[in-house]
């Protein structure tokens, strides 16, 4: 299992693709003109750009009885629909009727630029939707995403209520098949966190879903916004981090800031080999770094945005997974060494914006 697609919900479709295009780079992708959404055939004003073999799908509301504008009328912008391409559609949607997940579009035939498939959509967590792609043969990427070395999606991360943790990772596990592997529990001086990385044994394919430990948390503080629990970001895998951070910056691409101490911190760890040139690099570009012990080369090199959208809910996270020279296996993980940095990081914006108190 994969993702086939990420569709946004917005209320401005076309200048969020020409922000993707201009901005950050990305390809157009070209869309039939109406597009299935939810329990409705809505011919929403939609646009497409593309990353690597996934495309992100961009909707605003063309009409106040149909999907869009529902979603919008209780969420601000931002992931609605998180697609996966499966092997066996059937399987799945026969799963989801014993579970008693509501079947939004029964299954049906589709066709696009890739050729035909089989699609349904099945209710995910809150109201996230999952649209479900049955294909013949794999998306291949375009030559001007390869290009600009955007090579895809490395995970998602869901936010839930807090309680409702044990009860959406049951959903995923037993609706999909996912299995729980690392779980993480982060706390400061002024909130905390739980979070629980799910992986698929077919694919590799990681979703990590986090419940607020604290009521002034990040996470709470994405639930107030999001009026709900959501997607709150998506991890891009590039090629080579550090050039791809630069060309961001300069197009006006917000990140997150990180204090010199970390850096400094980050030369006293076990393992630590980085050269002088792009150890200053990684600093200049704000970017984080972690490894394992036994395997300090296979080296993996974290970014995340400011929120995208005008809310503090929606960010991108950019990764880079640098393989070792002996294995060449690339870097795994979710950066466990930069979870704190990272944690602090974004309390460090909340303070800025006055939802939490320094």
């Amino acid at each position: 299992m994969q993702i086939d697609h990420v569709h946004f919900y917005t209320e401005a479709a076309e200048q969020q693709q020409a922000w993707f295009v201009q901005k950050w780079g990305l390809p157009a992708s070209s869309l039939n003109a109406h597009l299935t959404l939810g329990q409705a055939l809505e011919p929403a004003a939609t646009t497409a750009v593309q990353v690597g073999p996934v495309r992100f799908q961009l909707s605003a509301p063309s009409s106040s009885s149909y999907p869009v504008a529902q979603y919008l009328a209780r969420h601000p912008a931002g992931v609605a629909d998180l697609a996966f391409r499966v092997a066996n559609i059937e399987a799945v949607l026969q799963q989801a009727a014993t579970l008693k997940v509501e079947i939004l579009q029964p299954l049906h035939w589709r066709a696009d630029r890739a050729g035909s498939y089989r699609t349904a959509c099945v209710q995910g967590w809150g109201d996230l939707q999952h649209t479900l792609v049955e294909r013949d043969s794999p998306v291949v990427p375009s030559a001007a995403s390869n290009a600009s070395g955007w090579l895809g999606i490395d995970h998602v991360v869901l936010n839930v209520e807090q309680g409702d943790l044990e009860q959406a990772l049951s959903c995923y596990e037993r609706l999909f098949g996912f299995q729980r592997r690392q779980n993480f529990a982060i706390q400061t001086a002024h909130s905390a966190l739980c979070s629980q990385v799910l992986h698929h044994p077919s694919s590799g394919l990681q979703m990590a879903i986090n419940q607020s430990a604290s009521a002034s948390s990040q996470i709470q503080e994405f639930l107030d916004w999001n009026r709900g629990s959501g997607i709150q970001h998506i991890a891009l895998r590039v090629a080579e981090i550090l050039p791809t951070i630069a060309r961001l910056r300069r197009n006006g691409i917000a990140f997150l800031p990180i204090p010199a101490s970390y850096y400094r911190q980050l030369s006293q760890r076990a393992g630590f080999g980085l050269k002088l040139p792009e150890q200053q690099a990684i600093a200049e570009q704000e970017v984080l770094v972690d490894w394992q012990p036994d395997r300090p080369e296979a080296l993996l090199l974290q970014a995340f945005t400011k929120p995208i959208f005008e809310q503090p809910t929606f960010f991108f996270e950019l990764i880079e997974r640098r393989a070792s020279l002996q294995s060449q296996q690339p870097a795994e993980g979710f950066g466990e060494g930069n979870f704190q940095a990272l944690f602090e990081a974004i309390e460090r914006e909340q303070i800025k914006r006055g939802s939490l108190k320094g």
